[in-house]
């Protein structure tokens, strides 16, 4: 398994107590598998979501991606893993409004000095027409559609060849037709890229689209009803 995650805890405390967020959650994928993961407000989702990507330490439990325990490492060394193995997409597309749409999808690119740049930016053109924004390198996100603009988010988290992809609610502020363009676009990207991929979304449409469904109850990860939120 390329991403194994064992008896994974988070807790938080409080004035009231201990708060716990996730308990004794399991979880094991492989390169090209993609799982949605459901649940209301509150329910641990995004927390999860947050220690995959190496941004929040868990309580207990390991975490490991390629056979690395990113969280073994220290502050700069997790920096550079987060940034070389895993990709993001939020809800929110986060470019940069004075960088081009090239220069946007290149960012990641500028914290490593030892990277071949000439064929980072031909990746990064590539990625571009692959999410149908070719003609569109020269310009700034106001000039953008929020389609388009969550098109140039996922061609950004592509362009070092992650092994995982998170997405946090990638197409909440979406129209429902643009919503079902980008979500199909992830899933094409993601397979061809032969990422692990992981959604957290209250979209019951979305996670419909993955082959895999899970819901987050009491802390853990178990089988979706299929019943909406």
């Amino acid at each position: 398994m390329s991403l194994v995650v064992q008896n994974l805890g988070k807790s938080y405390p409080t004035r009231s107590g201990e708060l716990v967020v996730l308990r004794d959650l399991d979880l094991e994928m492989n390169p090209g598998e993609s799982l949605a993961i459901l649940g209301p407000s509150g329910s641990g989702k995004s927390t999860l979501l947050q220690i995959l990507g190496a941004l929040d330490r868990p309580t207990s439990g390991t975490f490991r991606l390629r056979d690395q325990e990113p969280f073994s490492l220290d502050d700069d060394a997790l920096a550079r893993f987060r940034n070389r193995r895993i990709g993001f997409v939020f809800q929110d597309h986060h470019l940069l409004p004075q960088c081009s749409v090239l220069e946007n999808v290149l960012i990641p690119t500028l914290a490593d000095d030892n990277v071949d740049r000439p064929a980072l930016e031909a990746r990064a053109r590539t990625l571009l027409d692959r999410v149908g924004l070719s003609q569109r390198l020269d310009h700034r996100p106001a000039e953008l559609s929020g389609g388009e603009r969550q098109r140039v988010a996922i061609a950004r988290s592509l362009i070092l060849q992650p092994a995982l992809l998170l997405a946090d609610e990638p197409t909440g502020n979406l129209d429902r037709k643009t919503a079902h363009a980008v979500a199909e676009l992830l899933l094409e990207l993601h397979r061809q890229e032969q990422t692990i991929f992981i959604v957290v979304t209250h979209s019951v449409e979305l996670a419909r689209m993955l082959p895999k469904q899970s819901e987050m109850i009491d802390g853990k990860l178990a089988a979706w009803s299929g019943a909406g939120l």
